[in-house]
């Protein structure tokens, strides 16, 4: 049986039930890239921020990141206390089961289960961000100290 997709209306829902300062942004363009979605939102590509489900055994631990830096999945294995090979990217029917959201348009918050959160600390240098808004064509606009708020995350040194 297919999941239920969420979507724009339930990500604002959760925004509003759940005090979350920020906005969603409808754009006229799909942004299923960091760079896409850079342009669409007129702003630097680290501004981006990617929100990556991982699978660590079965437990999804889910990694924000900046732009297009890539995540190393020791510092996830390290802090879930398991070797590297056993931190997975999720696949896309996987990301969707467990979050409710497709890969691209997957917010950093609001999923259908809440979610073991790792946030790189690059993110938090920036007195603004872009994140997934449950669309292809939406983004959610928020500083990323409330971000950090939103997801009880723990703050990494995660890239490569």
């Amino acid at each position: 049986m297919t999941p239920v997709k969420l979507g724009v209306p339930e990500l604002q829902a959760y925004m509003q039930s759940h005090q979350i300062p920020g906005e969603i942004v409808a754009l006229n363009v799909p942004t299923p890239t960091v760079e896409s979605a850079a342009i669409a939102a007129n702003t630097q590509v680290n501004q981006i921020i990617k929100s990556i489900l991982f699978l660590v055994g079965d437990e999804p631990v889910l990694a924000i990141a900046c732009g297009l830096s890539n995540i190393d999945r020791r510092a996830i294995a390290d802090l879930c206390g398991v070797g590297k090979k056993r931190v997975k990217l999720a696949s896309p029917e996987a990301v969707l089961e467990i979050s409710g959201y497709e890969v691209g348009a997957m917010p950093p918050f609001g999923h259908r289960q809440p979610l073991k959160t790792v946030i790189d600390r690059k993110v938090l240098g920036y007195p603004d961000a872009y994140a997934g808004g449950g669309a292809e064509n939406a983004l959610v606009h928020l500083n990323p100290q409330d971000l950090l708020r939103a997801t009880g995350g723990v703050v990494l040194d995660m890239l490569e």
